[in-house]
């Protein structure tokens, strides 16, 4: 695999080393391939992660948010049961599996569903209003100069 050298955008950036450390893992290590998954963006700020869960019941997934790490993992719970036939050919895994997904600040799961063997988790970008951009009015004077100038208006007018 090709490895980029990420040391000119650390020159001319500041405070995205998270996201350039998370591109050097990417490049170091490859993914596993299965199970096999999409990641849609269904809206503006919505997202969805469909992961191709054949053979895998509701209670054989598990489902975590830590921090900025989503992590979907799939183990078969032993059943006994009693076959009519033999397997002559098995090509539907059922292997234990872990994906770990990356999430960028202020993404929230929203929910998880299984439905024809893919499990659905739908993911929205919510930024609180504190961390929206905003508009900074340019005055001409200084809060400072505008309060002085206020007290003495206020002493001239008693």
């Amino acid at each position: 695999m090709r490895h980029f050298d990420l040391t000119p955008f650390y020159r001319s950036t500041v405070g995205f080393d998270r996201l350039f450390n998370l591109l050097d893992q990417t490049n170091a290590e490859a993914a596993p391939g299965y199970p096999p998954y999409n990641i849609e963006r269904t809206g503006e700020n919505a997202y969805r992660v469909s992961v191709a869960v054949a053979g895998f019941a509701e209670n054989d997934l598990h489902i975590e948010l830590k921090e900025n790490t989503l992590t979907i993992k799939g183990e078969k719970q032993a059943q006994k049961q009693e076959k009519a036939g033999e397997v002559l050919y098995q090509g539907i895994a059922a292997r234990a599996f872990e994906r770990v997904f990356q999430l960028a600040d202020f993404v929230q799961v929203k929910g998880a569903a299984l439905e024809n063997g893919l499990l659905h988790v739908d993911l929205v970008r919510e930024i609180p209003e504190t961390k929206k951009p905003r508009q900074i009015p340019i005055n001409g004077k200084s809060s400072s100069d505008k309060s002085i100038e206020a007290q003495v208006e206020t002493k001239v007018a008693a």
